[in-house]
């Protein structure tokens, strides 16, 4: 239970931390291997005690679902009945109808995806990522290409794209800090990247080549029909005691204020009206969505917007999302509903949580006689289904 429910999810562990609860007593990993708790009951007898942190958040809405629905739980958890719980749990996870192919088909699910490590584009992108030379090489090993200059480096990214495509990939995805777009020479980009060879590129040159690189992944995007997924506002270990402690994405990212109307504007000089390209695009920055992104999207054909994402997937974030952008872009520019999660478990969850907040919405419209019935019936279909599986050229069925 502490293995599947705690120690791997971020949104779990931040709030208890929030609270003053060490990460270590609720054996999260330290990067220097430090001391943690092991014992699985304790930590879940500290988790049960705070479980009331999560009253009124999206988190524990997601666990309560989990614990009643998938597990039967029918109490609310706490430190009292906490190890009786806890063994509740472990004796369903022992069962076969438990293992994660049999959830994967209990859930419904069509597609589960991720990325590799050995050739994740964001982390050889920007050039001030820890380990860059390291992640450098993994992409040299598996490209097969040795990379000596700026050249080498985008043969080995579109090696690694075409390899990932005949695996069945339809997508890419890419984070940035913000939504800076810019196209350098050839001549700039080799010496940008000879610079972060020998390991002195600057924070502007890295601010250069991650604007210039989202111009280079939009026409591979263009060229190889890779759909491109760019997620915008996040400033990543916030807290320096935790990022330095236990590493990357251990709840201390925070979100940033966003700008895409200029910055994404040398994107959408080159790409925007190319038929070939699918750009979703994600942000942390709400006040984007009616200002800039719903007019953007409601305008450039290659541009579709993201649902909420991270902070914002939560029914009040989800209102926000439809009441800001449909407006502007309607539904069809949008790429409906997907969800990032660690926590395999919540999957149902987040996706009933969309489900109802947009069939509400569309209860809206119905009352108010801006559609149909027969409209809203069909636009609750696309925005569960059908918009998500066309925007990631996923195929539809009838």
């Amino acid at each position: 239970p502490a293995d599947l429910l705690i120690i791997p999810d971020h949104y779990v562990f931040r709030m208890l931390y929030s609270q003053g609860v060490p990460l270590e007593a609720l054996g999260v990993p330290r990067a220097d291997g430090g001391q943690i708790e092991t014992d699985h009951r304790k930590i879940w007898q500290t988790f049960a005690e705070h479980y009331y942190l999560f009253r009124g958040t999206p988190s524990g809405a997601w666990l309560d679902q989990e614990l009643v629905e998938l597990f039967g739980v029918d109490e609310k958890l706490n430190g009292r009945n906490a190890q009786a719980v806890y063994d509740a749990i472990a004796a369903k996870l022992a069962l076969p109808e438990y293992r994660p192919r049999a959830l994967f088909e209990q859930f419904n699910i069509e597609v589960l995806a991720t990325t590799d490590a050995a050739s994740d584009t964001d982390a050889v992108v920007n050039l001030r990522t820890p380990n860059w030379g390291a992640q450098l090489a993994a992409l040299s090993d598996a490209s097969g290409l040795f990379i000596r200059s700026y050249a080498d480096f985008v043969r080995a990214l579109e090696n690694r794209r075409a390899f990932f495509k005949t695996m069945g990939a339809t997508a890419t995805d890419h984070a940035a800090e913000t939504a800076y777009t810019g196209r350098l020479s050839a001549g700039e980009a080799e010496a940008v990247f000879a610079r972060a060879l020998r390991g002195e590129a600057s924070a502007e040159d890295a601010r250069l080549f991650t604007g210039h690189m989202l111009l280079e992944m939009a026409r591979m995007s263009s060229e190889d029909g890779l759909v491109m997924q760019l997620h915008v506002g996040s400033i990543r270990g916030h807290n320096a005691l935790v990022r330095e402690r236990f590493g990357a994405d251990k709840g201390a990212d925070i979100p940033t204020s966003s700008e895409f109307t200029h910055n994404l504007r040398p994107l959408l000089d080159e790409r925007g009206n190319d038929p070939r390209l699918t750009l979703i695009l994600f942000t942390l920055d709400e006040t984007t969505y009616a200002r800039e992104l719903a007019p953007l999207a409601g305008h450039y054909p290659a541009l579709r917007l993201g649902p909420p994402w991270w902070f914002h997937d939560s029914p009040n974030g989800m209102r926000r999302y439809f009441d800001q952008v449909t407006e502007t872009a309607g539904i069809y520019n949008t790429a409906g509903f997907n969800d990032d999660t660690r926590a395999f478990c919540s999957i149902p969850a987040r996706h009933d949580v969309w489900r109802r907040v947009a069939c509400d919405w569309l209860a809206g419209l119905v009352a108010r006689g801006q559609v149909d019935d027969a409209d809203a019936g069909e636009m609750a279909r696309e925005l569960a289904y059908g918009l998500a599986k066309r925007s990631y050229r996923l195929g539809i069925e009838d």
